[in-house]
């Protein structure tokens, strides 16, 4: 018997890296570690792979793909003739179930990750003392370190009456075999506007409720005014400027709002962000601050002695992809190697409606702030060659946000058909600081929807 660090005693069992969340980032990292030859001990309380394969990432898209189908087909009689369109939530369910999730399984993620030699816990895992790691009463001791990948959960507003009622969070909207005939969403942001669109295109009565002044509050106000106009063309209400104030559940949802107006629906989802418990984590016992909403990392990701930490929980977005790229970098430095260090300048982002909206590095709101002497450019999609031929549902802008001192981009944005793609070319730009002049001397084929770009460089000099 050993004596742990929280003081009671029981079997200690050593490995050389414990991570704590087997979401994409936890999984890639201990299966890097692993595959070098350490011992790896993965601690999931939930599915491996986390949020992404089941709830996030995956299945909404399959959601969004079946929607996009949708929605062009409602386009026809602008463009080609006459379409009946009877939406079906079924097979969307039925893909989602057999083909994203493997109806919420992750065998097939375990072993995968088994096969590099790791060994998987299940349980809920926290830093019990400095290179220890408690799961529901096994203790692990870490020789070279703990990598923390908790990931995050629903942040759900303390409103009156909410706690209690049958609300969902993305958790309980995409296993739903049916689709209600109304929708409240609490939130403005990428998720519950990516459930708002897919719901109403699939015959709900949608209300999205945002208590800041507009939609996508953190994008460019130029993408927000695009994809409100979007949303409310297709039926959508639309309210921000409004917090919630009550909420009452009988067989409907009763929400009033600050200003006195009373919304009713069939189901309520609350999409208003994400937190992490870092008290429950543990990280006070590597001196860590526990009431914090992050974990501040170096560019190496190291957030105390012998402890990294990667993805949502840095603070630095909840994107699958970043996650990934933090697992790369602390695999690096774990194992001692020459690695990169984390660069996040040219950040993507895409919120997955129609339009799309995708982004990358700074806004110029927060160019300004960073003290950089902005100029920037920007064009109509619909104004596009491609956009005039595109016709039906074309709207949608690119901005750019130029450094005017050094003569590179710092971020742009997107709003279009497809934006997603679209941003991976200003993602190079932005990246590698490419000059504004070498920019303006590419060739953009036509016509296509990137040709907008060489719109925008010319703008910003108008």
């Amino acid at each position: 018997m050993a004596e742990t660090g929280n003081g009671v005693g029981a079997v200690v069992d050593e490995a050389d890296v414990v991570v704590i969340g087997m979401g994409p980032g936890g999984e890639d990292v201990a299966a890097r570690l692993a595959r070098a030859g350490l011992s790896v001990v993965a601690v999931e309380s939930r599915l491996v792979g986390g949020e992404c394969p089941y709830f996030a990432c995956v299945p909404t898209k399959m959601m969004v793909r079946a929607t996009d189908a949708l929605g062009e087909a409602r386009r026809v009689p602008d463009l080609a003739g006459r379409a009946e369109v009877r939406p079906d939530w079924t097979p969307v369910a039925d893909r989602i179930r057999d083909e994203a999730t493997t109806g919420w399984e992750d065998e097939i993620a375990a072993q995968r990750f088994e096969r590099t030699g790791g060994r998987l816990v299940r349980g809920v895992g926290r830093i019990s003392a400095p290179g220890e790691v408690t799961v529901d009463g096994q203790v692990f001791r870490a020789r070279r370190g703990i990598v923390l990948n908790p990931g995050t959960e629903p942040a759900v507003p303390p409103i009156d009456g909410l706690a209690g009622s049958p609300y969902w969070t993305n958790r309980d909207a995409v296993p739903t075999r049916e689709v209600p005939g109304s929708l409240l969403v609490l939130g403005g942001g990428p998720v519950g506007l990516e459930f708002a669109q897919v719901f109403a295109r699939f015959g709900s009565s949608v209300a999205v409720v945002e208590a800041q002044s507009r939609l996508l509050p953190a994008a460019e106000p130029e993408a927000s005014e695009v994809i409100t106009a979007a949303l409310l063309a297709e039926g959508v209400q639309v309210r921000t400027g409004n917090g919630v104030e009550h909420v009452k559940h009988d067989d409907r949802f009763e929400v009033r709002l600050a200003g006195g107006d009373l919304l009713t629906a069939e189901r309520l989802l609350v999409a208003t962000g994400r937190r992490t418990d870092l008290r429950a984590l543990g990280v006070g016992a590597v001196g860590l601050d526990e009431r914090a909403r992050t974990i501040p990392v170096d560019e190496r990701m190291r957030a105390a002695d012998g402890v990294w930490a990667i993805g949502d929980v840095t603070g630095r977005g909840a994107f699958t992809h970043t996650s990934m790229y933090q697992a790369r970098i602390a695999a690096a430095d774990i194992l001692g190697q020459d690695g990169e260090p984390a660069d996040y300048r040219a950040m993507p982002a895409v919120t997955f409606t129609d339009p799309e909206v995708a982004s990358v590095g700074l806004t110029e709101a927060q160019a300004r702030d960073a003290g950089i002497e902005v100029r920037t450019g920007s064009t109509r999609i619909q104004d596009s060659t491609r956009g005039w031929i595109h016709k039906a549902g074309n709207a949608g802008i690119i901005k750019l946000v130029a450094d005017a001192g050094r003569g590179v981009l710092v971020g742009a944005t997107v709003v279009a058909p497809a934006g997603g793609e679209i941003i991976g070319a200003l993602a190079v730009a932005v990246h590698a600081e490419v000059p504004i002049p070498r920019l303006r001397g590419m060739i953009f084929a036509y016509p296509t929807f990137h040709r907008a770009i060489e719109s925008a460089l010319a703008d910003l000099d108008a």
